[in-house]
């Protein structure tokens, strides 16, 4: 989570640097080549890259052969949707209606194929234990990519450049890849099993496609959207659904921790503990996404016009809408289907009822509502998704009524952020003279004081985390004064 909160810090310059570069029409054609490249990263792999989490603990004999299936996969859909893009350009135009996006068609398509075969460095560490190298690898390759894109804004200012400002980055993740793969699983390119790949492709596949089909809900309404309005339109809807990558760095960041811990768990059929597991987990998340969600409702049109600049203020309505998603990101179902792999057709079944009623919605909701009911589609859409899937979690480990008594902490915790937005709102009616960004860091700071008074208030520290926080500023204080005693002699 660290690790890639961190790398968000990096790559939110990119967006925030480029409103200013770019003209509207122009940015959103930058959203629009990424929106293809971020939804082949997420649809291509079907989830098979997921499968070292599966098998890398289960399998000791055949780990090498693991990793070389799922770097064999994921290239091989890479290179294919390179090959596709290059042929046929004309599919973009299709896609956007715009025939501005047809001469980056074969860029596209060799960012695709990096960014994919490349993606696997991050799952692969964490599969293998090595969260503080995950943590390296993810903020280093974070950092790189956001240096590139930055010089390619400053220096160039065009699509051309961001382009290959990605393309650079995608060779050095996936070299980077290549080199961890053949120091912790030697030879591993020479170890093709047959059997151990069709055993992958069983277990990933009904996730993959429930996986692909989710994506295809996330993504569908930005495509919708950039079909029906021109590309500067579509730059004013994207801005107001920026505040969805922070929100999954976090839940993926906690997922990916999850996913093996919660499937040695039901290996040893200790369905309690993944119940005790999530409870922490889930309440973990609240305390960082509602505080976070009242904060941004309250702060919303500071938030947009001060990171946006004001010609992007039409977003403030999409944005507030879109913030709903935030809140129900603490369910977190997904690592707890994955271990109980049986239950994988339910997800996959799921997912097809709700994309078969997703275009006819979208296609309603814009007709009536424009843009606005896109969005407010798609809040409604996820909540549905989650809410199926909890009501089938709470089935598998048998959750009782007493449980609930697990997640009391996140009903305080509800509480404790909306009495800090309470006092926020008067704070910002007083610093309303302020310019955006000003008001923005008043109440940021009024919000978060009140917040952290109200969670003591409220008993919601434990003593085991005072006693964290108490060790971790100690270890703090005593490397400093280290310092400055290494300084002085």
């Amino acid at each position: 989570m660290f690790a890639k909160t961190l790398g968000f810090a990096f790559t939110i310059v990119i967006p925030l640097l480029l409103v200013r570069q770019l003209s509207q029409e122009a940015f959103g054609l930058y959203k629009q080549v990424f929106l293809v490249v971020g939804t082949s990263v997420s649809m291509l792999p079907l989830g098979f890259g997921l499968s070292a989490f599966y098998f890398l603990p289960r399998d000791e004999n055949r780990r090498r052969e693991t990793v070389f299936n799922i770097v064999t996969f994921t290239s091989t859909v890479g290179a294919l949707a390179w090959l596709v893009l290059t042929l046929f350009p004309g599919l973009l135009v299709a896609l956007f209606g715009d025939p501005a996006i047809a001469p980056y068609s074969r860029s596209i398509g060799a960012v695709i194929f990096l960014w994919v075969s490349g993606a696997f460095l991050e799952i692969v560490t964490v599969a293998n234990h090595e969260v503080k190298l995950a943590t390296l690898a993810i903020v280093s390759m974070q950092f790189t990519r956001a240096a590139f894109f930055v010089a390619a804004a400053l220096l160039a200012g065009s699509i051309g450049a961001l382009l290959a400002a990605a393309i650079a980055h995608g060779v050095i993740q996936l070299a980077v890849l290549l080199l961890y793969l053949n120091s912790r699983f030697p030879r591993f390119w020479a170890a093709f099993d047959r059997s151990a790949f069709g055993a992958q492709l069983a277990y990933s596949l009904p996730l993959g496609a429930a996986g692909l089909l989710y994506t295809v809900q996330t993504d569908l309404h930005n495509y919708f959207v950039s079909h029906r309005f021109d590309a500067a339109t579509f730059a004013v809807y994207s801005v107001g659904c920026f505040q969805l990558p922070l929100i999954g760095i976090l839940s993926d960041s906690v997922g990916s921790v999850m996913i093996p811990r919660v499937s040695y768990l039901q290996h040893h059929g200790l369905a309690r503990e993944i119940l005790l597991l999530t409870a922490r987990a889930v309440r973990k998340l609240a305390a960082l996404f509602f505080p976070l969600y009242v904060l941004l409702m309250v702060m919303r049109r500071e938030f947009i016009g001060g990171l946006f600049t004001s010609q992007y203020l039409d977003s403030v309505p999409i944005f507030a809408v879109n913030l709903t998603l935030i809140p129900l990101g603490i369910l977190l179902v997904d690592p707890i289907i994955r271990a109980y792999a049986e239950h994988r057709h339910f997800v996959l079944r799921l997912q097809l009822i709700l994309l078969t009623l997703l275009p006819f919605a979208l296609w309603f909701s814009l007709g009536r509502f424009g843009a606005l009911g896109a969005i407010a589609v798609v809040v409604l859409f996820n909540a549905i998704n989650r809410l199926c899937q909890l009501a089938k979690v709470v089935r598998i480990l048998d959750v009782r009524a007493h449980d609930l008594q697990l997640f009391s902490d996140v009903l305080k915790i509800g509480v404790a952020a909306l009495a800090a937005g309470a006092v926020t709102l008067p704070a910002r009616a007083v610093a309303s003279g302020l310019g955006p960004l000003s008001s923005l860091v008043v109440c940021s700071t009024v919000f978060s004081l009140t917040y952290i008074a109200s969670v003591l208030v409220l008993k919601i520290v434990t003593v085991e985390e005072r006693g964290l926080v108490v060790r971790k500023a100690a270890s703090l204080v005593g490397a400093s004064r280290a310092r400055v005693i290494n300084v002085a002699n």
